[in-house]
């Protein structure tokens, strides 16, 4: 293990304990594959599985893992209409599971999301019974201060880029506030506690993953 793997864990399980301070069962894995063993330890076969547009979970390997097991995975992304895909994201609201990531964390375990339809954290504030959460470590830092700015000078330029937007942080490549059609910041969650004990299952991994 090198120094910044050394940095990583300790700071990753720093990060753990104030996760489970605030209600919320936590865990720090090494690897991608470490986090998919995990997750597949805490999924119990049969369960009915949602997801929002999440990078950082199709990164990790984990989707694959679910598709080739005994478990019913939602994927709008193979909706063969935009109104298909609408049905599928209303899906989430039920499920046994909801998988996800998150735009930044803070050290002491508050967590920011933005979105731009609202189907992401709609999911995580309510509805699902359980939420899991794959989280590289390039997204934690320092203050809950600096997860909003990572999230909306960071993560939204990227996601804005990627989806191809219209949007001013396209051009300019950090957050302008805008109030443009394309805007994607239209929803911004702060999560601090779970009032379910252990709805959210996080998993923190020393790998770069998402934006």
């Amino acid at each position: 293990m090198g120094p910044r793997e050394k940095r990583n864990k300790a700071l990753g399980e720093r990060v753990v304990k104030a996760l489970e301070s605030r209600n919320m069962e936590a865990y720090y894995a090494e690897s991608k594959e470490e986090a998919v063993k995990t997750a597949l330890r805490l999924i119990n076969e049969g369960s009915t599985i949602n997801m929002g547009g999440s990078t950082s979970v199709r990164e990790s390997g984990l989707i694959e893992a679910l598709k080739n097991g005994n478990y019913i995975f939602y994927d709008r992304d193979l909706a063969p209409t935009p109104e298909e895909r609408d049905q599928i994201a209303r899906k989430a609201f039920e499920c046994d599971w909801y998988l996800g990531s998150v735009n930044a964390m803070s050290e002491d375990g508050v967590f920011i999301n933005i979105d731009g339809n609202a189907n992401r954290v709609a999911a995580y504030a309510f509805g699902p019974k359980n939420v899991l959460l794959i989280v590289g470590m390039n997204k934690v830092v320092k203050t809950e201060e600096d997860a909003m700015h990572r999230a909306r000078n960071e993560a939204a330029p990227v996601n804005t880029q990627r989806f191809g937007s219209n949007t001013p942080c396209v051009k300019n490549g950090s957050c302008f506030d805008c109030k443009s059609e394309d805007c994607i910041c239209c929803q911004i969650m702060i999560t601090r506690f779970s009032r379910i004990p252990k709805r959210f299952k996080i998993i923190l991994v020393d790998e770069n993953l998402g934006f």
